[in-house]
């Protein structure tokens, strides 16, 4: 091996140490502001991830993030469109977007296709540019490439759906974004991955949705992932509801909202739905105001029936959330108020 590549590996096994055992990103320390962020979602799949991509719009307004990409791990041609008519409507129609190829879930939402093709007197009812997925550059290529542009341990990357597209940045080989292997550009790069993933609940531990859709990408980004992750399991989004009447009340700024019309198609009106996805975007982006618990460090594996499994290991890299009654409460107040924030700079 040249004495160069020897040299960069050692820094990079260096970094990887300083990451699990110097300087953990856990609840007590502040972020820097803005908040370097990166989402990757199954848009489409549930309206969670359409109210999650509000609240981190809302919360870029108020400079205390930086939305720097979007990767879609839905391989449905509109999943991308959609969140293009999203990032549109809140003054931001220039974040890159990234799409998965070959990836899981490519069946038809139709709080997609409605939204997304929408009309009013003949012409987009939503302005977007971005006509199909398809025409949108591979998720992974994106990640490596926006990741290669952050200052060293500052990107936080938010995946509230399935574990596909960062799975394969872990296993990406150096290209013409930076010389680093997919692994390696994460422990130079990635500060925190919060997830929306699991279940961690003591009773009735069933398989969650993010998991077992693609599971053997989760099981290998539980053991592999080398920097310090949180995961908000099922329980965290089914004891916080988002209320039906925040929809019907708040979203009336203007005639015609993407996320009043996509929620209003999702299921019949009226309905709360659980907050999973919003709940690790508020984490990643808020982590020192105590809306969430911490489990003890760990480390998560997924089991043989695709249901996560935590053990506690004092130099484990990972944790879960956790929730009482006066957080449950701060929470779903917080998240009203972020995703029914009308834009700043429209």
């Amino acid at each position: 091996m040249p004495a160069q590549s020897l040299v960069r590996r050692l820094v990079t096994l260096l970094l990887a140490i300083v990451s699990f055992t110097l300087v953990p990103v856990w609840a007590d320390e502040t972020p820097a502001r803005p908040v370097k962020l990166i989402f990757d979602t199954d848009m489409g799949n549930d309206i969670d991830d359409a109210l999650a991509l509000g609240v981190i719009h809302a919360l870029q307004s108020r400079g205390e993030c930086e939305l720097l990409a979007v990767t879609l791990s839905k391989d449905n041609e509109l999943a991308a469109p959609f969140v293009d008519v999203v990032n549109t409507f809140y003054g931001r129609g220039n974040i890159p977007l990234g799409v998965v190829r070959k990836g899981k879930t490519p069946e038809d939402s139709r709080y997609l296709t409605d939204t997304v093709r929408a009309t009013y007197n003949g012409q987009p009812l939503y302005p977007h540019k971005l006509k199909s997925g398809k025409d949108a550059p591979e998720a992974v290529g994106l990640l490596r490439q926006t990741l290669a542009a952050q200052p060293d341990r500052s990107a936080v990357l938010v995946v509230v759906g399935f574990s596909t597209n960062i799975l394969r940045l872990l296993d990406s080989p150096a290209d013409q974004h930076s010389p680093l292997t997919g692994k390696e550009l994460v422990i130079r790069k990635v500060r925190l991955l919060s997830m929306m993933a699991g279940m961690f609940s003591e009773k009735n531990r069933v398989k969650e949705y993010n998991v077992w859709i693609d599971s053997p990408s989760a099981q290998r980004v539980f053991t592999e992932w080398p920097t310090p992750l949180v995961t908000s399991g099922f329980e965290i989004g089914v004891a916080i509801k988002y209320p039906a009447s925040s929809i019907q009340r708040d979203f009336g700024y203007v005639k015609h909202h993407p996320l009043k019309q996509a929620y209003e198609l999702y299921q019949k009106m009226p309905y709360d739905r659980e907050t999973w996805d919003l709940t690790a975007v508020l984490y990643a982006v808020r982590p020192d105001h105590g809306y969430f618990g911490l489990s003890p460090a760990g480390r998560i594996c997924v089991d043989a029936q695709d249901v996560t499994q935590f053990d506690v290991a004092e130099q484990g890299g990972q944790r879960y959330l956790t929730v009482n009654a006066e957080q449950i409460a701060r929470v779903r107040e917080a998240l009203i108020q972020l995703a029914s924030q009308p834009p700043a700079n429209r």
